[in-house]
């Protein structure tokens, strides 16, 4: 049994993005474009992945990583160029190779093993996937014989005005057999209005060679779309955006306003879970059951655990248990976890941080680089003092501890179980369990001062 291979053009620069960048690392919906290619691929069974790189090639690779092999086009001349830069690594294998672009980021799984399938079921040694354009400009055109095959692809530079009225186009999406595509490369010419070797001719040289080269018209035109500005990038994530929220709410999330909410493709929500207008949930983040999140909310890569209600707030890379109450304007910094049933109120920011189950901390305070038991009270206004300008330094605070307002409790110090401290005191010792402690100046009141100013 042959196997489906993928070789991906990702060599491109993307002039008209405007961007250092290289193109296919554009994201949409929370992933680089050629991450989406790449996942696609293997949605549909793909066994070996070859990305062709060229402009920003040490980026791309970086960003790949193991994921795929890479050839490099050195120089941009066409895209049959580009496939045969894999000729190596690729013509001696009895299998079917996909070429997929690596800036068409809205391809599906199940879109590429429908090409996958119909190509092995008909035979052929090509098939070209197809669209129909409601505008078909700048598109190859696919000029069908009588019979329904594929007679040729041609460029819209090269195209006679009767063939720029046809509507069906070329994806630059195609399946071959592998030994029979990179034969015919070895044949390809640059004689065309561009002075480059397209891969398009591939096809026509396989026809006079008599065989068969076929098609397969994807049922949505949109999933072809191919991206080379900036313009198209952001139509292609409202597209992705709205596919990730149709799927969320058909698993039982309610989404208040599909127009404003942003949910990247790898995000998890369970059921019952409502999300409210102007919420961005990026990354790896999952969220329980029974949640309320938003409105104007963020988190990034954040595990939110069930029954959690978050407002108004902003968390990456940390963790929420279950009940937990968060918001208005709460900021949860990187390695924080906060235990079940937790209670952050407005204006605070925690960060590298355990807070235990139970715990409040209701307004005005920064918590940093500290273990918080369970049970505990921050009073308005505790700030941890995490930092003497050269090392980072913990606090602990132990269970059913009791910190009045305004307090700082200066690192590294311990605050033991049941422990008080006074309100307004900076705390620069450990406190033993149980025991009140009070670091502040005796109140003096000086009589007739105010008179004396004058």
């Amino acid at each position: 049994m042959t196997e489906l291979l993928t070789v991906v053009l990702a060599a491109g620069k993307g002039t008209r993005m405007q961007s250092t960048l290289p193109k296919v690392l554009h994201k949409v919906g929370g992933k680089a474009m050629l991450q989406q290619v790449l996942d696609a691929a293997n949605d549909a069974g793909s066994k070996r992945n070859v990305v062709v790189v060229g402009f920003g090639g040490e980026t791309v690779k970086a960003a790949i990583g193991t994921q795929a092999e890479f050839v490099v086009q050195t120089e941009q001349l066409g895209t049959g160029h580009a496939v045969a830069q894999a000729a190596d690594l690729l013509k001696n294998i009895n299998g079917t190779v996909m070429v997929l672009c690596g800036d068409t980021p809205l391809l599906t799984g199940k879109l590429l093993k429908k090409l996958y399938d119909e190509h092995k079921k008909a035979g052929a040694k090509a098939t070209v996937l197809t669209a129909i354009m409601p505008d078909a400009s700048g598109y190859g055109r696919i000029i069908r014989t009588k019979a329904g095959a594929v007679e040729k692809i041609v460029e819209q530079k090269d195209a006679a005005p009767q063939e720029l009225l046809v509507k069906e186009v070329n994806s630059g999406i195609y399946c071959f057999e592998c030994q029979d595509l990179f034969k015919a490369l070895e044949n390809l010419n640059c004689d065309n209005a561009q002075g480059e070797y397209y891969l398009t001719d591939v096809l026509e040289i396989l026809n006079k060679a008599g065989e068969k080269v076929w098609a397969v018209t994807a049922d949505d035109y949109e999933e072809t779309l191919g991206i080379n500005s900036r313009v198209q990038l952001a139509g292609a994530e409202k597209i992705i955006r709205h596919r990730k929220n149709i799927e969320l709410m058909n698993q039982g999330v309610t989404i208040m306003d599909t127009a404003s909410t942003f949910i990247d493709m790898n995000v998890q929500i369970g059921k019952d879970t409502i999300i409210y207008p102007f919420t961005w949930l990026e990354g790896e983040t999952v969220v329980g059951e029974h949640c309320e999140i938003g409105p104007n909310s963020r988190f990034t890569n954040t595990k939110i655990g069930s029954f959690v209600t978050a407002h108004f707030s902003y968390g990456h890379d940390c963790e929420i248990e279950d009940e937990v109450i968060v918001g208005p304007y709460v900021h949860l910094r990187p390695q924080t976890k906060i235990m079940k049933k937790v209670k952050i109120g407005n204006f605070v920011e925690v960060k590298n941080s355990i807070v235990g189950e139970g715990t409040k901390l209701p307004h005005l305070s920064y918590i940093g680089d500290a273990d918080i038991g369970s049970g505990v009270n921050m009073g308005c206004g505790t700030i941890t003092v995490n930092y003497d300008g050269k090392k980072k330094f913990r606090t602990v605070v132990g269970n059913d501890a009791f910190i009045g307002c305004n307090s700082n409790l200066v690192a590294p110090v311990t605050v033991g179980d049941g422990a008080y401290v006074g309100a307004g005191s900076t705390i620069t010792k450990d406190v033993p369990s149980a025991a009140l402690a009070i670091a502040r100046q005796r109140q003096r009141n000086i009589e007739g001062w105010s008179d004396k100013r004058s």
